[in-house]
């Protein structure tokens, strides 16, 4: 979730939910989304994530269900940060 800009890629990948919000509404929609059942990892532009109160980054960075894996530009590419966030290598083959 983030900007149109940013969950462009996502979409263009092919994944279903894919939630592109404003910026007067991205604190209410993470709130949201972390309550719903069907949500298991929640991509968010680690810019996003600067711009919310340091109590609710943290309560994100913790939680497990969903992952919450911030992803921006400089940050490395997503294979490692979801074996960081769940421990597993989505992408290894066997």
């Amino acid at each position: 979730m983030g900007s149109e800009e940013f969950v462009v890629g996502f979409r263009l990948a092919g994944i279903k939910k894919v939630y592109g919000v404003a910026p007067e509404m991205l604190q209410e929609t993470i709130l949201q989304l972390v309550q719903e059942k069907s949500v298991g990892i929640l991509a968010v532009h680690t810019k996003d994530l600067e711009r919310l109160p340091q109590q609710l980054r943290d309560k994100l960075m913790a939680s497990v269900e969903p992952v919450v894996i911030p992803v921006g530009e400089e940050e490395g590419d997503i294979r490692d940060k979801v074996r960081r966030a769940m421990g597993i290598d989505l992408y290894k083959n066997k």
